[in-house]
């Protein structure tokens, strides 16, 4: 694709501008054709994978041991590849799931169909599950890799490259230690690496793109930079007004938020970087959308990885002009010394059957259902079972959907046949013999498998990183130079509150927003504010005590909240609110999505100055 020239370059390269088109496996289709014609880019990234997505692959794999990785991308490459090579862009992407290898070949073989003369390199090693000794039923053990492997690859000439499990920020570091040919003995600045016209400023960029103006750092903290633009490219979207808390504030300024364009980072050689999009695409970029997505599943000031550690703490982030966000001031610290491993198992088997209860006497009809299926529970018991009333109902509805109550059975058990035909033909039987209007919305079926995620951590000699070259040669990825145990970061002191004052019951989100989450069983619940005044109150009204008043089903839980006043933010981690992962879908909301939005909902006493202010 791209000429691979292996010439020295001045310190005046240019920033790496990388865009992503992917932030789940099911993302818009389309995105990959956007990206690459929508304007100028180095580098496209793809991030196909998440916890849900292996468990998905690891039954693929059962099926067929050819499978395992995400065949759209390969679909997209059909269309796609022609164009990338075209424009010169190089393409990165973690849709190699369980099997790279495979997904590699796949790729050569549609070059080769296409006539385009693309270089195909992959990275693997993350793959445990053949070392055994994880427990009955595991499908998948996937560790976390770094970029390192992808490094390699783009300095071989590679212009596709594909992985397995790396980290999700892995697919912008691997690209940016490689153009900018950051080195762990050399300081960040020393810019040889082959890459493409680095000195030729992108047409579409503004001229305080086209250069540097970055002060030489550590290649620690380089990284780390590129570990945040990374976590804020990875969920496509959701960087560009994409599941934004002031969608409607956004809306009536006349923002188009019906297909926000996927955003793309320019980095620059010391980390930092601009977060922006396409022109003319959709959405927008400012900083509550960057914050929202630096708060998406994180937990506290250290942002640990396979390669680096970074101090999200430290992060400022500033307007620089329409759609075009700085994260700057990024810190580094050597990574951990062990290495995250993903565990997906089969949990078991679950069912669900939901009661549609309509009109009068909601309370009482449910209980009567109850009742009625407690002798089919009682002798073949279900060793979870879960009731969950949902009054959607309202008063003298005009409809009688509006007018209808959901009542919610689920049951999980190691066996199928405790959650099969004889609970749901006892439920079905209540048909002529139950409440009032007894209704379902769907018959009921035998039960479906369910998954389970697990996090584990093992030592990083237990992992060999590969990069396995365009030329078929395979290097090995060296563990780094030093690794350091992490540790607590004590929390920052607490900014004067605000004086006494007027207060109005008003519901959180009048002046907060938030985004929430899932990491395996644990949510995250990231809630900012846009002024000084109105963090001098959230920082002292949300603590976990206000917390578990405001979010009921969190009382009982495990609670951490971490404060980061250069966000204006504050991060809540809830531990066991998910249960065993998404895959086990032990809650109406299994990812935690709409958590912060719940948040947002519950009323508050805010005081009445910052209403004048801050408003939605």
């Amino acid at each position: 694709m791209s000429d691979a020239d292996s010439a020295g370059v001045d310190n005046a390269v240019r920033p790496l501008r990388i865009g992503n088109a992917s932030g789940f496996y099911g993302d818009r289709f389309e995105a990959v054709r956007e990206m690459l014609s929508g304007g100028e880019l180095d580098v496209l990234t793809g991030d196909y994978l998440a916890e849900l997505t292996m468990l998905i692959l690891g039954r693929d794999r059962l099926r067929d041991p050819g499978l395992g990785y995400a065949k759209t991308f390969l679909r997209q490459l059909e269309d796609c590849l022609g164009l990338a090579h075209e424009r010169g862009v190089r393409i990165v992407t973690n849709a190699g799931g369980l099997n790279p290898a495979g997904l590699a070949s796949a790729v050569r073989e549609l070059a080769g169909r296409a006539g385009v003369p693309a270089r195909v390199a992959h990275v693997e090693g993350d793959d445990l599950l053949a070392r055994g000794g994880w427990g009955e039923g595991v499908l998948t053990a996937n560790a976390y890799l770094g970029g390192e492997g992808i490094t390699a690859c783009l300095r071989a000439g590679a212009d596709v490259v594909v992985t397995g499990r790396v980290t999700d920020a892995a697919l912008v570091t691997g690209p940016a230690a490689w153009w900018f040919d950051w080195d762990r003995d050399t300081a960040p600045h020393r810019t040889t690496s082959p890459a493409r016209d680095r000195t030729t400023p992108s047409t579409s960029m503004s001229t305080s793109a086209s250069k540097s103006t970055s002060t030489p750092t550590s290649y620690e903290a380089a990284l780390a930079g590129a570990v945040v633009a990374g976590h804020v490219l990875e969920c496509g979207t959701q960087a560009t007004g994409g599941n934004y808390a002031f969608f409607a504030e956004a809306l009536a300024a006349g923002r188009d938020l019906r297909r926000p364009g996927f955003p793309l980072a320019e980095i620059h050689a010391d980390g930092s970087a601009v977060i922006t999009k396409h022109p003319g695409t959709g959405g927008l970029v400012d900083v509550d959308t960057v914050t929202a997505q630096l708060l998406y599943e994180t937990g506290g000031a250290r942002y640990a990885g396979p390669d680096v550690t970074a101090r999200l703490d430290s992060v400022t982030l500033t307007q620089e002009g329409p759609d075009r966000v700085r994260v700057a001031g990024v810190e580094g610290e050597p990574p951990p010394p062990t290495l995250k491993t993903g565990l997906n198992r089969l949990g078991g088997w679950r069912n669900e059957i939901v009661f549609v209860l309509t009109g009068l006497d909601i309370e009482a009809k449910a209980a009567l259902v109850k009742a009625q299926l407690a002798d089919a529970l009682a002798k073949h018991p279900p060793a979870h079972v879960s009731w969950e009333l949902s009054r959607t109902d309202r008063p003298d509805a005009s409809t009688e959907e509006t007018a209808s109550a959901l009542l919610r059975l689920v049951v999980r058990d190691p066996e199928q046949e405790a959650v099969g035909r004889r609970l749901t033909s006892a439920a079905v039987e209540l048909g002529l013999a139950g409440y009032p209007g007894f209704h379902l919305t769907a018959p009921p079926g035998k039960g479906s498998p369910y998954g389970v995620f697990e996090a584990r951590y093992v030592e990083r000699d237990a992992v060999r990183h590969v990069a396995v070259l365009p030329d078929g040669g395979r290097l090995a990825v060296p563990d780094p130079v030093s690794t350091r145990e992490l540790a607590p970061v004590p929390a920052p002191p607490l900014p004067e509150p605000l004086p006494p004052g007027p207060v109005r019951r008003v519901p959180l989100g009048a002046v907060a927003g938030a985004r929430s989450g899932d990491k395996g069983g644990d949510a995250n619940i990231g809630v900012w504010v846009r002024t000084d005044a109105a963090w001098r109150w959230l920082a002292h009204a949300l603590t976990v005590e206000t917390l578990r008043e405001l979010l009921p089903e969190t009382a009982e839980l495990t609670i951490t909240r971490h404060l980061f006043p250069r966000l204006r933010a504050v991060n809540f981690v809830v531990e066991g609110l998910l249960g065993e992962g998404v895959a086990a879908q032990h809650r109406f909301d299994p990812q935690a999505k709409g958590l912060g939005e719940w948040l947002r909902s519950r009323h508050v006493d805010v005081p009445e100055q910052l209403l004048w202010t801050d408003g939605p």
